[in-house]
């Protein structure tokens, strides 16, 4: 693809009903045109019965675990398997993939993980080993597509930087978007129902995904709107 290309991934897609709703009014309304699922989730259910109806692009999001920073240190909210474990994580991704394909009928579209875990081995290796067989893309590690971050609300230690999700700041990194294909990742809730240290952050993020002047400032500068879908194989 030549030019500038954006995808727009939400993250935590059926990690609860209002990740839900928020992530389907940002693909309706907004600019989302992908998603990465979270199996392990009752919400998984609702949230691949509207990937199968829709254009939605719909990935797997590894769930191995979720951590918080509190008191100066990283705390275990909740962890699936050990992730220095090759072949605990190997056997996880294994069963959340089939999980996967029997929710959505379909492989997935592309592969990351939640809290981006797979940055570090062994679910580096393990995920992008998976990406290969499947012949769909890995964040941070598919040649081709780069990821941005920008569009967050928190800094590296979980301080909330609301400004960061405002439609100006949106409207700037979509300005400075370089040629090539660009993954924008995005955490929308229509309501906060889960335990999470991002919460009204989420929220914040519906509104600005959904405001004309987002998708205004695509179409002025040429932006190539497209979902993990619509990628070459």
């Amino acid at each position: 693809m030549s030019g500038r290309v954006l995808i727009v991934n939400a993250d935590d897609f059926g990690r609860s009903r209002g990740v839900n709703s928020g992530v389907i009014r940002a693909h309706g309304e907004g600019i989302v045109t992908s998603a990465t699922l979270m199996v392990r989730w009752p919400d998984a259910e609702e949230a691949a019965g509207y990937g199968r109806r829709t254009s939605l692009a719909v990935g797997l999001h590894l769930d191995l675990g979720e951590w918080e920073y509190s008191r100066g240190e990283w705390h275990s909210r909740y962890e699936v398997v050990d992730i220095e474990s090759a072949d605990a994580v190997a056997a996880e991704l294994e069963r959340q993939l089939g999980r996967f394909e029997q929710l959505m009928g379909r492989p997935p579209s592309h592969l990351d993980s939640h809290q981006h875990v797979h940055r570090n081995e062994p679910v580096r290796s393990e995920l992008l080993r998976a990406g290969e067989l499947l012949g769909v893309p890995v964040r941070h590690l598919t040649p081709g597509i780069a990821y941005s971050g920008a569009f967050f609300g928190h800094d590296g230690r979980e301080t909330s930087l609301p400004e960061a999700l405002t439609v100006e700041a949106l409207v700037r990194v979509i300005d400075e978007l370089p040629l090539g294909v660009t993954e924008l990742a995005c955490h929308p809730a229509a309501e906060v129902d889960h335990e999470s240290s991002y919460g009204h952050e989420r929220l914040q993020e519906v509104e600005t995904l959904c405001d004309p002047r987002v998708s205004a400032a695509i179409e002025r500068r040429g932006v190539a709107l497209r979902s993990f879908a619509d990628l070459p194989a």
